[in-house]
């Protein structure tokens, strides 16, 4: 396969600045070096499009589907030649550690210079085409997964707060605490020392738990047998839901996957009656800034299980909590499913993508 640098292929233009106060909300993405950071009523460059992380976040490569404005802490993508197949080039340039290339020490920052000089698989148009087809279509079954869990979400919170915020009844409800209806358990703190890199079980930290989503990638793994006193409720499957009690607190998700172990600052939400509800009060954004609120220190912020299982709330009536549960169920499984299957795409995406661009699979 014919090699030539990347600099015969494309250049990288600067972007340009726009501050917050110039702004106007509209409908064309304005995209930082770290991805999408605002909109605006206007354009810079026109879709599809490729965005680098030129300054902060470097090397970080984003791919818009419509016409952008790239502030100028990022670079654009331009092809010196237009037969190219632009979707191609932005998975060849996923493949190249442009994140490793920083060449500003008190500022990270990508120098086009030494961009310019990478190596690069040249193909032909026609095969271009077929690679970015096949990793086309899993990024956009992808997307698909994503924008389809943004519509449960809502829905879901629609339904709570007809069910248990607008519903005329609200206030003959008895008055109780979030632990009346939800246990709260912390994760155990295990130690390195019992850290195994091959071991069978995840460590679920912090860092796995997103607003809405579960990162399965864990930094470090246990085997067994596992430490003595290892509580029953750290063990993990796919559905539990999880709260962050350090750093960026009162963040929710539900774990897709299984052979997880819940480490100490994230803890298992669990009700006997309804995990629908669970979910949806804990990821509502009335919930999330209370217990910010309650969150206690300076440099980093931390959550107690204790106070939050203390915070106010009106207790449901068992049948209302049945009644929510069986219209809500559906959408935290599809939300769980959806998280399942992107997973696996991702997976399959990131195995497939350095292999057809360098030509170990043919096609």
């Amino acid at each position: 396969m014919k090699k030539v640098l990347l600099g015969d292929i494309i250049e990288l233009a600067y972007g340009k600045s726009l501050p917050q106060r110039s702004r106007i909300p509209g409908r064309f993405p304005v995209f930082g070096s770290n991805g999408q950071v605002d909109t605006h009523n206007k354009s810079l460059v026109g879709g599809p499009g490729i965005i680098i992380g030129r300054k902060g976040s470097v090397g970080e490569v984003i791919w818009s589907k419509q016409n952008f404005w790239p502030i100028d802490t990022t670079y654009y993508v331009k092809l010196k030649n237009p037969d190219n197949d632009l979707r191609y080039w932005y998975y060849v340039l996923k493949t190249l550690g442009l994140n490793k290339l920083n060449s500003h020490s008190a500022i990270p920052g990508l120098n086009r210079d030494i961009a310019y000089i990478k190596l690069v698989p040249l193909r032909s148009m026609l095969e271009q085409k077929k690679i970015a087809d096949i990793l086309g279509s899993l990024d956009e079954k992808i997307e698909l997964n994503r924008r389809m869990n943004e519509t449960f979400e809502q829905l879901g919170q629609a339904l709570f707060r007809h069910y248990f915020v607008d519903n005329s009844e609200v206030d003959s409800w008895e008055s109780g605490e979030v632990s009346d209806v939800v246990r709260i358990y912390s994760g155990f703190a295990f130690k390195s020392k019992d850290f195994d890199i091959g071991g069978r079980y995840g460590l679920v930290t912090i860092k796995n738990v997103q607003d809405g989503s579960f990162i399965k990638d864990c930094a470090d793994h246990l085997s067994e047998p596992l430490p003595d006193k290892t509580p029953e409720h750290v063990h993990l499957k796919s559905g539990d839901i999880i709260l962050s009690l350090t750093g960026n607190v009162g963040r929710v998700c539900a774990v897709v996957g299984h052979d997880y172990l819940l480490n100490q600052r994230v803890a298992k939400l669990v009700s006997d009656e309804s995990q629908a509800y669970v979910y949806f009060l804990f990821r509502s954004k009335t919930m999330k800034d209370r217990m910010v609120g309650i969150s206690k220190g300076t440099a980093q912020k931390n959550l107690s299980p204790i106070e939050t299982g203390k915070l106010k709330i009106k207790i449901p009536p068992t049948n209302i909590m049945s009644q929510f549960e069986e219209s809500a169920m559906d959408l935290l499984n599809m939300i769980v499913s959806n998280n399942e299957q992107t997973q696996d795409l991702t997976s399959l995406r990131d195995s497939l993508l350095p292999k057809l661009i360098s030509g170990k699979i043919e096609i």
